[in-house]
C-alpha cells in the first residue's frame, strides 16, 4: 500500500544521481549493476549467481502507475481501509503479541496500535504479502527511470541480504515495489534495522511476527519516532479561526491551539508539544492536531492521506473514537484535480506531477491561492475554487 518516494530511504541514497545510469537495454543495464557490484568489493561469481535469473517485469511497472486510490478524500479513503473486522483483529493482535509490543514500547519508544495499523494496512496482518519477485521489481524500477535514486542502493542491499544467506533472488516475494514481509521493508531497511524478535538466531519478516513488528519498530525510532508522545488526536474547531493556519507548515504549542479554542475530542491535548492543525476536507469536514511522531509517518509513506488513515487507525486501536466527518464541501476528483493543478501550475505554483492526487504541494498552493482570492483558507480545493482560476 506504499506510495513512493520514500523521504526517509531518499536520504539513504544521497550519492550522485548522474552516476545512476537508467534506461536502455535491459540486458546491459544488468550488465552495469554487475559491474558495479564486483567494483564495490563483491565477489564476482556471487554477483553472476545473483543477477542470473533476473527479468523486466512489466507488472511491476503496471502497479506503479496504478495508484488512484491515492486519489480519495479522507473519509473515503479511510472508512476503505478500516473496517470493523480490522479494527476487531487488530485489537486481537494487540492481545496476542502483547508481550512483544511491551517490548518494542520499552526498547524503541513506538506505541503498539501504531505498528498494528502499519500490520493492517500493509499485509492484512501477514496475510498478503504480495507475490512479486523481489529482484525482479528492484531492478525493474531502477531500470525504469522515475526514481533510479531510490530504488538501485536497494538492489545491492538486497545482494548484501543475499550474501549473508536472508535472500533468495529466485523465490523471495513481496509487494511490487520491492518490500519484504508483513510489515513491508526494503532490503536496505532490513539490513540497517532487522531484528531477530523470537529469538531463533535470524530475522525472517515473511514468517515471523515478532521479527517483522520488532524490526519496524526500531526502524520508526530509527525515523526519528519520539517515545512517549501522541502523535495525532481529533479536535473540535470553532468556525471563527483563522483557516489559514492550518495546514503542516504551520506549527504552534499544542497550548496556542487551545487558547483559540480547539478543543480535543478524546483525551487531553499535549500543551508542550508543538502541533499543526490538518483539516484533510476543509473548514466543514473532520480536524486533527498533529504531533511531531506524526511527520515521521511520512518517512514511511509519503501519500498526505494514507498517513493519515494509518495515525487515525492507530489511534482506534487505542481506543479513540470514530472520527467526526462533519458536513465537507464536496471537493475534487480526477480530471478537475488535474485541471486545478495544471492552473496551480501556470501560476508558478510548485504542485509535483499532474496526478490528480490531493498531495501536500498541491494542498499548499490552494490554500496561498483561496487566500489570494479571499477565500476560506483551508487548503481543500472546490469546484468553487477551480471556476475562480
Amino acid at each position: 500500500m506504499k506510495t513512493y518516494v520514500l523521504a526517509g530511504l531518499l536520504s539513504l541514497c544521497a550519492g550522485s544521481v548522474a552516476a545512476q545510469s537508467c534506461g536502455g537495454s535491459f540486458s546491459s543495464f544488468v550488465d552495469a549493476l554487475k559491474s558495479e557490484a564486483t567494483s564495490k568489493g563483491h565477489d564476482a561469481a556471487t554477483v553472476d549467481r545473483f543477477f542470473a535469473a533476473v527479468r523486466q517485469d512489466q507488472k511491476v511497472l503496471q502497479a506503479d502507475r496504478r495508484q488512484g486510490v491515492f486519489q480519495k478524500p479522507f473519509t473515503d479513503f479511510a472508512r476503505r481501509l478500516i473496517s470493523a473486522n480490522r479494527l476487531n483483529t487488530g485489537i486481537s493482535k494487540g492481545r496476542q503479541f502483547a508481550s512483544t509490543f511491551n517490548r518494542i514500547e520499552n526498547e524503541h519508544g513506538v506505541s503498539r496500535g501504531v505498528l498494528l495499523a502499519f500490520w493492517a494496512f500493509e499485509t492484512d496482518f501477514g496475510g498478503f504479502q504480495g507475490d512479486f519477485n523481489t529482484l525482479n521489481a528492484l531492478v525493474t524500477l531502477s531500470h525504469d527511470c522515475r526514481r533510479p535514486e531510490l530504488f538501485r542502493p536497494q538492489v545491492f542491499a538486497a545482494l548484501e541480504l543475499y550474501e549473508q544467506g536472508d535472500f533468495d533472488p529466485v523465490r523471495t516475494t513481496g509487494a511490487w515495489a520491492g518490500e519484504i514481509g508483513m510489515v513491508q521493508m526494503l532490503p536496505r531497511d532490513i539490513l540497517e534495522n532487522g531484528v531477530d524478535g523470537d529469538g531463533d538466531g535470524k530475522v525472517d519478516l515473511k514468517r515471523s511476527a515478532k521479527d517483522a513488528l520488532m524490526s519496524g519498530g526500531k526502524m520508526l525510532q530509527s525515523l526519528g519516532w519520539r517515545a512517549g508522545e501522541p502523535w495525532l488526536q481529533e479536535v473540535a474547531v470553532p468556525d471563527t479561526l483563522d483557516w489559514s493556519l492550518s495546514g503542516l507548515r504551520t506549527t504552534k504549542p499544542a497550548s496556542d491551539w487551545a487558547a483559540l479554542g480547539i478543543t480535543p475530542r478524546h483525551g487531553q491535548i499535549a500543551s508542550g508539544l508543538e502541533a499543526s492543525l490538518i483539516l484533510p476536507q476543509g473548514r466543514k469536514g473532520p480536524a486533527f492536531i498533529a504531533y511531531p511522531n506524526f511527520r515521521v509517518y511520512f518517512e514511511w509513506n509519503q501519500s498526505f492521506v494514507y498517513v493519515l488513515t494509518a495515525a487515525y487507525f492507530a489511534n482506534r486501536l487505542e481506543g479513540a473514537p470514530v472520527f467526526d466527518a462533519g458536513n465537507p464541501e464536496p471537493g475534487l476528483a480526477g480530471e478537475q484535480m488535474k485541471a486545478l493543478q495544471r492552473k496551480l501550475a501556470d501560476r508558478g505554483y510548485d504542485v509535483g506531477k499532474i496526478d490528480g492526487i490531493l498531495g501536500a504541494g498541491t494542498r499548499a498552493a490552494v490554500q496561498d491561492v483561496q487566500k489570494e482570492l479571499g477565500m476560506p483558507a483551508d487548503a481543500w480545493p472546490t469546484a468553487a475554487l477551480l471556476n475562480r482560476l
